[in-house]
């Protein structure tokens, strides 16, 4: 599942590829952007803005939200797809290059002007520069829902998703309905920006430190499974902001309380 880290190495990825260079191939397969043709423009870089990708070229942003299954795949001019057309996006090419956007469920081009009207409302994100610790833990301290909640809330910290907010709160202790306010959200806070920062330069993400299939989560998709520390059984539940959105949720009712 697409999180912050995820998004961070795909960013990292574009731009080491096409950034310095002039599109020859642009096809955008939404019906809001099937006309735009930014060919001849020149490709100044990609970032990560919690799990938005910025890809900037010409006075254009390009911008993509990975969702659950979306992804950018790289290939060098030429090279056969691994995946079928009909699942493809966007098509960004250069000379050598072919950056190729699949099941990316929220794209769009906007004037790079105008992408504060899209990232603006971000919190805090731990593998950016501008990474402020403090004004995450209070956002999340004022927020009045359960924790669990108030991490996903890409409003008070940006790139967290329920993988993480599952597996932090573990390595906590706290139990996913605990009120926000009564977290020490300063300590959730720097647990969280290291783990992230540590599994940005990781392929697989893992919470356990080990990188073996089925061993790099405490309880997150664990349901009915022993507790790895104490052999208690793994609990499943769902929360939301509204029923519209809730999340499934796994705790170690004897490790989290």
């Amino acid at each position: 599942m697409p999180e912050g880290d995820t998004v961070f190495r795909t960013a990292r990825r574009l731009d080491e590829a096409l950034a310095g260079h002039e599109v020859t191939r642009f096809d955008l397969r939404v019906p809001q952007a099937a006309t735009a043709d930014l060919t001849g423009a020149m490709i100044h870089g990609c970032t990560a803005r919690g799990k938005h990708l910025l890809l900037r070229i010409g006075e254009h942003t390009l911008h993509s939200h990975l969702r659950m299954d979306g992804a950018w795949h790289l290939y060098r001019r030429g090279e056969k797809w691994r995946h079928p057309a009909f699942k493809v996006r966007a098509i960004v090419g250069t000379t050598d290059r072919e950056a190729v956007g699949v099941d990316i469920a929220d794209i769009e081009l906007i004037p790079t002007r105008d992408e504060e009207q899209l990232v603006g409302y971000l919190g805090p994100d731990p593998l950016s520069g501008d990474w402020d610790a403090a004004r995450a833990a209070d956002r999340l301290s004022a927020d009045t829902r359960s924790i669990h909640v108030a991490l996903l809330d890409q409003r008070n910290v940006a790139g967290f998703g329920n993988e993480y907010a599952a597996e932090l709160l573990f390595l906590r202790g706290i139990l996913p309905t605990t009120p926000a306010a009564e977290v020490d959200t300063t300590a959730l806070v720097e647990l969280g920006a290291r783990t992230i920062r540590a599994n940005r330069e990781r392929t697989d993400r893992t919470f356990t430190g080990v990188n073996l299939p089925g061993r790099t989560t405490w309880v997150y998709g664990r349901a009915n499974r022993p507790c790895r520390r104490c052999g208690t059984l793994i609990r499943r539940g769902q929360q939301g902001a509204d029923p519209t959105r809730e999340r499934v949720t796994f705790w170690c009712p004897n490790c989290q309380r």
